[in-house]
This record gives C-alpha cells, structure tokens and sequence, in this order.
C-alpha cells in the first residue's frame, strides 16, 4: 500500500527521474509514510536521488 502511496506523491509532485533529499523528506511527510520507504522506493523504481543532505549522492 505504501507503495501506490509514495507513487501517486511523486507523480503530483512531478518527479520520474530524479529526485533531491528534501523532496524525498517532503514526499515521505505528504505521504506519511518513512524517508526509507521513499528511499526504497526510488531505489526499486531507478529514481536517482541527488543533493543528499548527507553527501552520499551528488
């Protein structure tokens, strides 16, 4: 379920391809489910994350 979640809050927010930290965060909250769900998620469906607050992806 969190899956069909996350998706409809990615295709309202416009995001396919490639997404930042803090759009991940908003999607997590908008969504109310884990920033490690989005993560997974994006991860599952090739969904590139980029701007990591962390520094781990550029």
């Amino acid at each position: 379920m969190s899956d069909d979640t996350i998706k409809k809050a990615l295709e309202e927010a416009g995001i396919t391809e490639k997404i930042t930290c803090p759009q991940a965060f908003a999607i997590a909250e908008k969504a109310k489910v884990s920033r490690k769900a989005v993560g997974e998620y994006c991860t599952k469906n090739r969904i590139k994350i980029r701007e990591c607050q962390l520094g781990c992806f550029k």
